[in-house]
């Protein structure tokens, strides 16, 4: 099995530095010129079948990386973004940010001591959901030999790379992954291991890290 597992292009929400969880932002102009930058990278991999976030902006960004690919495009909610909760859609300039800062600079420095946002996830419980969806993906017997598109989001994204870093307790290794970005990982019965880790096909000019606490 070959997984490609990339996160969605970008929003006008990671513009504006929200706290972009289940709220259903669609890709902005940029987002979807990265994913078709993306897409003519990728061109000539044989996918089989695409499993998708049911959230819209990954959604796109699976359509626009298969292309004219006959494939079916699954969704699976045990891959969507963590839930923000009250918190959805916060920002580092919203009046509200300061009584919270605190709280979500820790989902950054220290994420599985983040506590959640009222009504939201906890980085846990995230890991427990993608870690579900990445069990039962690798152990179909169906997809042995095939080559998936996986496309997600950020947190999301390092929930279920989590399964194969060789430090889990190191939640966001490098950061928040880029948009487009894409890790490939090769499965072979129990083992899995990166042919590639976030990977990205356009000038990183393009893209920023939106989501950092200065």
């Amino acid at each position: 099995m070959l997984l490609y597992i990339v996160r969605h292009g970008e929003t006008d929400w990671n513009q504006e530095r929200r706290m972009q969880g289940e709220h259903d932002t669609p890709l902005n102009k940029n987002g979807k010129e990265l994913a078709r930058i993306t897409a003519r990278a990728l061109e000539d991999v044989p996918f089989d079948l695409a499993i998708s976030s049911p959230l819209s902006r990954a959604l796109e960004t699976a359509r626009i990386l298969i292309g004219d690919r006959k494939i079916p495009v699954l969704r699976d909610s045990r891959i969507r973004e963590i839930n923000w909760g009250e918190w959805d859609g916060i920002g580092v300039r919203d009046p509200k940010y300061s009584s919270v800062s605190g709280t979500i600079r820790l989902f950054y420095e220290q994420p599985f001591s983040f506590p959640g946002a009222p009504g939201g996830e906890t980085i846990r419980e995230v890991c427990k959901r993608t870690g579900e969806f990445y069990q039962d993906l690798i152990h179909t017997e169906s997809y042995r030999d095939k080559t998936i598109l996986v496309s997600t989001h950020g947190c999301a994204m390092r929930g279920i790379l989590n399964q194969i870093y060789e430090n889990p307790e190191n939640f966001w290794q490098e950061g928040v992954p880029v948009n487009c970005a894409v890790s490939i990982v090769r499965v072979n019965g129990e083992t899995s291991e990166f042919i590639e880790k976030e990977t990205v096909y356009y000038d990183k000019s393009l893209c920023r890290n939106f989501y950092h606490m200065e």
